[in-house]
């Protein structure tokens, strides 16, 4: 049942229709173009009957001013007249205090009052509560709001609210939130309240669907496209590649990101931090306001000192920081009392802080969002202050040894290493667009190859493929007339006709360039059965025959020794073209086949499948295959098969870490 209705009146026109939005200078609000189309899409989703809907757009657009908007325009329902409330859930006192100013402004007929620890204490019934949802999930502050009584309510930072603790708390308001406690009761609803998300970053890095609380994004807008139409300052980028190697830096699996810790450990240093200096001296130094992100506490106190010692003012903030002296630094340093304020994940969400002209990115990030979220901090525009632009400054990895690092090149499709140095966005989209250009129009020709120097490996890791007769190495044949047989990781055998066998691998080298190959012999003393049967080995203690720098020079060695212990005319049995190969498998060959068949990690086929392979199995490829078995092919093979599995869903996991933090309009996956 539709139970809101709209002011006909376009918004930003009527002094009647904005009666709420007068400042204090009492002229009118008027809304930007993209923030009519905003609301106007909010109110659409609404009357089609969706009520959990999610908007994305940028630092500095304006969402305070679009959320007050689109509360104003929300009606009670038919059912319920009395429900003319509304609740603002944020993530700090910074943002509640924020909100409820610009509530008061926007709105100066509504009552409005913050609900946030010890201090703050609302009613319940003020026309707009900004609450923030660590008081919340206490339950006696939480009754203080019911349900019927609320008309809408909006969540700020709405990239937040799969987590657990603010599905608790939704889950009070609409039933189709599930809270995450099992012994959760619902409340009996009248009506499902709305709950409207706003965020500059609507994904998560670690997971959690959104689509847990929200239906769909009905609005996105990126930075990028408000830069282009001047709705955000100017920027200009500037890229320094820094002596970095992060190869060995752990990745947090929740996040996707680096671990703070593990990075610290390679960016806070003396160098870097006198890099990141330097490179403001030279390129930032005439800034006004400097905001720089660092990694950790460690990292902002000797980043901040680093500054000092050079003779610049800076001042650092982190979450141990108490409130009130970091109310205190902020409002000084939007006041110009200082150039550079430093900062760890305390100023990344919510800062409203429009003065800063440039941003020093000093932790690097896999996260597009959290690199977004840095760089928007300075996007606001701000003439009355004198800001013209602002300046973008971030550290990359000279050696380029970890993928997915975020950095300016990157957010406009280029190289990583592409050198940035005072770039614009519309010098950077015109350097990607002609990267995009360039290799559309380049002829498809397949990469130069030079020629081989040696053989070129094509191992067939499965014990039981059939390619090539199972040998497990095809490309020995092109050096060997020998019944040689490949049992991966570099180890091939040659079986000697009941006369024993010869081994050659590869052995290990901390040089992976430079090959070394060793081969054994190892001769038999009883014929298999009679070793069965009495419960020994059938085979002597192997010794070495030769060793070789390559495997061409370890085969063909292997072959002279091979006729020496077979010799002719015996020793054409050896060969992979021996007649004796091309006969059917014994019963015994193909029983043993079978067995390990059924009990194979990999499943082939149906059983119809393989026994048809089972009638059709030669004595060769039986062979081959009983040979791989025994030397360890299938244990390899498993081996290879998990660490190939592992790395696929990494990569998979990767690729969605990456596709979460795309957004676009439409419904959210549950």
């Amino acid at each position: 049942m539709l139970w809101f209705t709209r002011l006909t009146r376009p918004l930003g026109l009527s002094g009647k229709t904005l009666r709420w939005y007068s400042t204090t200078s009492k002229e009118p609000l008027v809304l930007r173009p993209y923030q009519i189309s905003c609301v106007e899409a909010c109110l659409d989703a609404l009357e089609s009957g969706t009520s959990r809907i999610g908007v994305s757009l940028p630092t500095g657009s304006g969402k305070t001013t679009v959320f007050m908007t689109l509360l104003s325009r929300i009606q009670p329902p038919a059912a319920t007249p009395k429900a003319k409330r509304s609740l603002v859930i944020v993530n700090s006192i910074e943002l509640a205090r924020q909100a409820a100013a610009s509530a008061t402004r926007l709105c100066p007929g509504w009552r409005v009052e913050i609900e946030q620890g010890a201090k703050h204490h609302a009613s319940g019934t003020a026309d707009v509560t900004i609450a923030t949802y660590q008081t919340l999930l206490q339950s006696n502050r939480l009754a203080k709001f019911k349900a019927k009584g609320m008309k809408a309510i909006i969540v700020d930072e709405a990239h937040h609210a799969a987590a657990p603790s603010y599905r608790h708390i939704l889950s009070h308001f609409h039933a189709d939130i599930k809270s995450p406690e099992k012994d959760f009761v619902p409340p009996v609803l009248l009506h499902n309240v709305p709950i409207l998300g706003f965020s500059a970053t609507f994904g998560r890095h670690d997971g959690l669907a959104l689509g847990s609380v929200f239906e769909q994004i009905v609005y996105h807008r990126d930075f990028l496209e408000m830069i282009s139409d001047q709705w955000l300052c100017h920027v200009r980028f500037t890229s320094v590649r820094a002596d970095i190697d992060m190869s060995n830096i752990r990745v947090t699996a929740q996040t996707g990101d680096f671990q703070a810790q593990s990075l610290a450990h390679v960016i806070n240093t003396p160098t870097l931090n006198s890099l990141v200096v330097q490179t403001w001296l030279d390129r930032a130094a005439e800034r006004r306001s400097t905001l720089v992100f660092c990694v950790n506490l460690a990292h902002v106190r000797d980043l901040t000192q680093a500054f000092r010692d050079v003779g610049v003012d800076a001042r650092y903030i982190y979450s141990g920081t108490p409130p009130l002296e970091r109310r205190a630094l902020v409002e000084q340093f939007k006041a110009g009392g200082f150039p550079v304020l430093v900062n760890c994940a305390v100023l990344t969400e919510g800062a409203d802080i429009p003065n800063i002209d440039c941003v020093i990115i000093a932790r690097p990030t896999r996260s597009r969002n959290v690199f977004s979220q840095m760089i928007g901090r300075g996007m606001r525009l701000s003439p009355e202050t004198g800001k013209t632009d602002c300046r973008i400054i971030d550290f990359v990895d000279s050696t380029n040894s970890v993928s997915g690092i975020v950095s300016t090149p990157t957010l406009f499709g280029l190289d990583p290493n592409t050198l940035i140095d005072d770039e614009t966005t519309e010098s950077l989209e015109e350097l990607a667009a002609k990267k995009q250009l360039n290799s559309s129009n380049s002829p498809e020709s397949p990469d130069p190859i030079a020629e081989p120097k040696s053989v070129t490996y094509i191992d067939y890791d499965d014990p039981f493929e059939l390619a090539e007769e199972a040998s497990g190495a095809p490309h020995i044949r092109k050096f060997s007339p020998h019944a040689w047989v490949g049992c991966g990781e570099d180890v091939y055998v040659l079986e000697l006709l009941g006369k024993g066998f010869i081994r050659v691998e590869r052995d290990g080298s901390e040089d992976d360039s430079k090959e070394h190959f060793t081969a054994r012999y190892t001769p038999a003393t009883l014929p298999m059965a009679t070793a069965m049967t009495l419960k020994i080995s059938p085979f002597q203690k192997s010794r070495k025959i030769l060793e070789a720098t390559s495997l061409i020079e370890a085969i063909r060695g292997c072959d002279t020794y091979a006729k020496k212990v077979v010799p002719a005319p015996q020793s054409m049995g050896l060969r992979y073209t021996a007649r004796w190969r091309q006969q059917p498998a014994s019963e015994s060959q193909r029983a043993f086949v079978a067995n390990r068949w059924r009990t194979r990690t990999v499943i082939l086929g149906n059983t119809r499948e393989t026994e048809e392979r089972l009638a059709k199995l030669t004595k060769g490829e039986a062979a081959n295959i009983i040979t791989r078995l025994k030397h360890g092919a299938q244990k390899r093979y498993e081996k290879k098969s998990k660490q190939q599995q592992t790395a696929s869903q990494a990569r998979t996991k990767e690729e969605m870490r990456k596709a979460r933090e795309h957004v676009k309009v439409g419904p959210l996956p549950a």
